[in-house]
């Protein structure tokens, strides 16, 4: 997953010069991560690398892992104000096969030129050049992890498409986990689709995960369309197009993942 890493960070900075404050309302002091997450440049884990690399200062001195930062701090990222986040944005994408899912503006089809949007997003998680379907972009680093962290479960259903013909045996293999790159993934809920097409949801996300477990068996994957991530599905958008989150999922996203971060 790329997010806006470290070599883009001077640029990422320049947003404050043109970006309205979103109101926080009165609170209490929140954990330095976090408070830099919420500027939109960075997930939290992220912003512990610059942390621990000695890069943020809070009031012109070194921030630690476990500082505090309350209203009135002034906090630093290699000498540079953290830019203020404006409203919140949760889009899902179709994404087509042949667009790179990263913020490198200089990688050609990178995700965020494909989608234009007038504001600065970034993929939370990745879906392979080759493959297709849903994926959620955000301005909000900090809910970032919490989706796409393994022991947290939440499900991500693709339909498959393979050669050759899907047999029972196959299916209950893909179902009961398959050993690659030196560890068996967990078992998963597969279910048949058609003469060469299954389902299969996933917990865990491992690098070409799908790919990589059916190429194991013997089977070769022809195309690979992620449907659903959690409770927001890709349902009738069409390819290449993209849609905000309805309210409903909007709210559903963020009880869950800060039901999680309270945890």
């Amino acid at each position: 997953m790329h997010l806006c890493c470290a070599r883009n960070l001077p640029e990422a900075l320049q947003w404050c010069d043109d970006i309205h404050q979103v109101p926080r309302h009165n609170r209490g002091p929140v954990r330095l991560n976090k408070h830099i997450s919420e500027s939109g440049i960075a997930s939290r884990r992220e912003a512990d690398a610059w942390i621990a690399a000695g890069r943020v200062t809070v009031n012109g001195a070194r921030g630690a892992l476990g500082t505090q930062v309350k209203a009135g701090d002034v906090v630093l990222v290699d000498g540079r104000p953290l830019p203020v986040r404006r409203a919140a944005i949760y889009l899902a994408l179709n994404k087509p096969r042949g667009i790179t899912c990263t913020t490198e503006r200089d990688v050609p089809g990178n995700i965020v030129d494909f989608v234009g949007h007038r504001e600065r997003i970034f993929p939370i998680g990745r879906l392979d050049k080759d493959s297709e379907g849903l994926i959620l972009l955000t301005n909000d680093g900090d809910i970032v992890n919490e989706v796409l962290r393994e022991e947290h479960g939440h499900e991500k259903e693709y339909l498959v498409t393979v050669e050759p013909a899907v047999t029972a045996n196959f299916l209950a293999m893909m179902a009961a986990g398959v050993r690659i790159g030196g560890e068996k993934t967990k078992p998963a809920r597969v279910t048949r689709a058609g003469p060469n097409q299954f389902r299969i949801v996933l917990t865990q996300g491992l690098n070409r995960q799908v790919r990589r477990m059916c190429s194991a068996l013997g089977w070769r994957v022809k195309r690979l369309v992620r449907e659903r991530i959690m409770h927001i599905r890709l349902g009738d958008l069409p390819s290449g197009r993209w849609r905000e989150l309805t309210g409903a999922e909007q709210r559903t996203l963020l009880r869950v993942t800060s039901r999680r971060r309270q945890a």
